[in-house]
């Protein structure tokens, strides 16, 4: 080491040593340190004696915490939640019942149902079918306590017991959870599922909780919430029926119209209400009250076309509360399919309403001819293709009277023709009125109307819309194969196309709806030409040709039964009408249509009766006034 080394050295311990003697702490600074050290000492004491007293107040924490950290955030909580501050913290653990037709998982974080799986039914893709899964979904119970607001789908429940899967056998099995606050005081829920049943009971009792506070009295309030999850390969015919359904206490089953194109509707219903349902296609989610809920508010949202879900379902629930000391309320949970035979088995909850049938004459329609022919061909016949046109024949056949006399009335227009045509040359144009007027006089003297073709039209139409309303929600149908349809609830597209076509055709051909609008279109083509109306009016030549164009962009989208039906309709159509051609004498029809036009008119009754009357008062008609000119004299 050199000189100049060793000086750098003595230089450094110098200025080291100079600067402890100047910054040396008096006597007064090292009691004034010595005194705060001490007081850290002493409020470190104080915060764990205090973590110790609410571990004993509390019962909810067993080991001393070590960090100052963890004593004021449980403290934060307690000054939050209260006496349910224990149940804030936990591990989300999963326990499942099931039965032969579903599988119920309960989550101890808010002690709600978790996920629902149905056991018979499968998506479009061939996964298992879940109704709904995951944290998004929300049940439980918002009230006020000691001026804190609880939310019992955020706290922790405890299971009644460790097997965390349990299967309903011969009998019921039941599962309970428990939110504890307390050594008397708890809220708790009993799930409990049956054999062979889609039910899920729901006790939910309360103890020590009569003290919290209401938004209204006489309820507390119940908050349901969940996401609709896609189950069919068309998302858009599908939102079509994925909607609310309620039923008003002693009323008839509402439900939200979804065709109204808004992004959100919601209702507040102010009187009790006895379900509440979110409704897929076909399958539902049902709450249902033993006693009448006191009151709701419902409400959906649609979710982007790109979202993995269909809609947002929300619903809060007014339960029935009286604040007493002790309390239990009954509830049950509906999910499974929408099977109309299924839920007119619960006639007390009118929930065979879920299923799409319509309102009056198309109601009464669907629930006693459509669906009752269809459920008893199911009976004996597999194949639902097979079973569409049964119950196609099976209704013409019923039909087939005013079938019958629908062509006969047409054979009469078509002999009729000539003196129709000898009508047109006599009047020409300008006398459009005195024509139309003469011809109303053939009709009426010959027994013949142009418009008696119509009537097995008109009658066809309430059948229509009744298949309209039941083939696309008739879950039945769903994922049954038939010719090139692999599905008879959606479209069977038998070309799908790199672009979509305007007006509600969509990207894709359906056969099924090209049958139809062919079949439907030669079908008027042979009426018209067995009539003479068209000759008196030729603009109806096109325009009657604009309503089966229109049904093909409306129907392409819709069920391949659907159009299936109509096409087989058309056929029979046609058949029935080639077999009336063999016994009707068109000859022998004109001859008996002549001697009636050469008979005199025979006045009706109610004419009759009115000259009587008119004769009785002395009324005389008028002299006719003669044609020979008068001479002048």
């Amino acid at each position: 080491m050199d000189r100049n080394s060793i000086i750098g050295i003595i230089i450094i311990v110098g200025i080291l040593v100079i600067y402890s003697i100047i910054n040396k702490p008096t006597e007064e600074e090292k009691e004034r340190r010595q005194h705060t050290i001490d007081s850290l000492n002493a409020l470190r004491q104080e915060q764990v004696e205090k973590e110790r007293e609410l571990e004993r107040q509390q019962d909810s924490v067993r080991n001393i915490p070590i960090s100052i950290d963890e004593t004021v955030s449980k403290q934060l909580l307690i000054q939050e939640l209260g006496d349910f501050a224990r149940a804030a913290t936990g591990v989300n653990e999963f326990y499942t019942i099931e039965n032969d037709l579903l599988k119920l998982t309960i989550s101890t974080k808010g002690g709600r149902p978790y996920s629902v799986m149905l056991k018979d039914y499968k998506t479009s893709d061939s996964q298992p079918l879940i109704l709904f899964s995951g944290d998004s979904t929300i049940f439980g119970f918002n009230f006020g306590y000691q001026n804190r607001i609880i939310s019992t789908n955020d706290l922790f429940f405890t299971p009644s017991m460790e097997n965390k899967q349990l299967y309903a056998g011969n009998d019921s099995v039941s599962l309970s959870m428990r939110l504890n606050a307390g050594d008397s005081m708890y809220m708790e829920y009993i799930y409990t599922m049956y054999k062979g049943k889609y039910m899920v009971g729901l006790s939910i009792n309360m103890a020590g909780l009569g003290d919290i506070s209401t938004s209204l009295s006489e309820s507390i309030d119940l908050n349901w919430e969940m996401y609709a999850s896609q189950h069919e390969n068309n998302k858009k015919n599908e939102n079509i029926y994925t909607t609310i359904y309620y039923k008003p206490y002693e009323d008839d089953v509402d439900y939200f119209r979804s065709r109204t194109g808004k992004e959100k509707q919601s209702e507040e219903i102010f009187t009790k209400v006895e379900w509440v349902a979110f409704k897929n296609q076909f399958f539902s989610s049902v709450l249902i009250a033993d006693k009448p809920f006191e009151n709701a508010t419902i409400e959906y949202t649609n979710l982007p076309e790109e979202d993995k879900y269909l809609k947002k379902f929300v619903a809060q629930i007014g339960v029935p509360y009286t604040h007493t000391a002790s309390e239990s309320v009954d509830l049950k949970f509906y999910f499974g399919p929408n099977k109309y035979n299924l839920l007119k088995k619960y006639k007390e909850h009118e929930l065979k309403d879920l299923v799409t049938v319509g309102r009056g004459i198309i109601k009464w329609i669907n629930q006693f001819v459509i669906i009752s022919i269809f459920d008893w061909l199911s009976k004996f016949i597999g194949n639902y293709g097979i079973i569409i046109l049964l119950l196609t024949i099976i209704i013409k056949i019923g039909l087939l009277p005013l079938t019958y006399r629908s062509y006969l009335s047409q054979a009469k227009m078509k002999v009729l023709k000539p003196q129709i045509d000898e009508l047109n040359k006599k009047y020409p144009k300008g006398k459009e009125m005195e024509k139309q007027q003469a011809t109303m006089a053939l009709y009426k003297k010959a027994g013949a109307s142009p418009f008696g073709g119509c009537l097995p039209q008109l009658l066809q139409f309430p059948i229509l819309f009744a298949m309209f309303r039941f083939f696309p929600t008739s879950i039945e149908l769903r994922q049954e194969s038939f010719l090139w349809a692999k599905d008879l609830s959606t479209y069977d597209s038998i070309l799908d196309l790199p672009f979509s076509i305007p007006l509600g055709y969509g990207d894709h051909v359906s056969l099924f709806t090209l049958l139809m609008t062919v079949s439907t279109i030669i079908s008027m083509r042979v009426s018209s030409q067995s009539t003479a109306s068209t000759q008196q009016m030729p603009g109806m030549k096109g325009m009657m040709y604009i309503m089966p164009v229109m049904f093909m962009f409306i129907l392409n989208s819709f069920s391949a039964a659907l159009t299936y039906y109509y096409f087989l309709a058309n056929m029979i159509t046609f058949g029935q009408n080639w077999l009336f051609k063999q016994f009707i004498d068109e000859e022998a029809l004109l001859k008996k249509m002549q001697a009636r036009q050469a008979k005199p008119k025979k006045k009706s009754g109610w004419q009759q009766r009115m000259e009587k009357m008119a004769r009785e008062r002395g009324y005389r008609p008028p002299a006719k006034k003669s044609s020979k000119p008068v001479r002048k004299k």
